[in-house]
């Protein structure tokens, strides 16, 4: 199946798309260098993964045709989150796998698909992307 296929009749859609991967790129590298020495409040890394997590989802539900290519990006979006919370137990020395990370991208995911249940879905195509 081509690019035009599972994604919206977008003006650009190889630059959405572009776009979405950069952002994919990004939380992977996040997720898996030195975390910053920031102080959070207690779980304030779920809101975090909750939040980042709807972001990508929600860039999804804009770029791709309602179906089978959302819901296989969905789907993409929670197997990538559990994979990184499992990489970061053993493949790095500064961050813990956590299950309840795992629970808050999947959260996160599921929050950010149900915009396609919204007038809001289509945002991108409306204002020319």
């Amino acid at each position: 199946m081509s690019v035009a296929g599972v994604l919206k009749p977008l003006r650009r859609p190889r630059l959405w798309l572009g776009l979405w991967l950069l952002a994919l790129a990004v939380v992977c590298v996040a997720s898996l260098v030195p975390p910053p020495p920031v102080e959070l409040p207690r779980h304030g890394d779920k809101l975090e993964h909750l939040l980042a997590y709807a972001a990508l989802a929600a860039a999804a539900v804009q770029l791709f045709r309602p179906g089978r290519a959302l819901w296989t990006a969905g789907i993409g979006l929670v197997l990538m989150g559990a994979a990184l919370e499992l990489a970061q137990g053993a493949l790095t020395a500064t961050r813990l796998a956590d299950p309840a990370d795992a629970l808050a991208n999947t959260a996160g995911v599921a929050l950010g698909l149900l915009l396609q249940r919204t007038p809001l879905r289509d945002l991108l195509l409306r204002h020319g992307g």
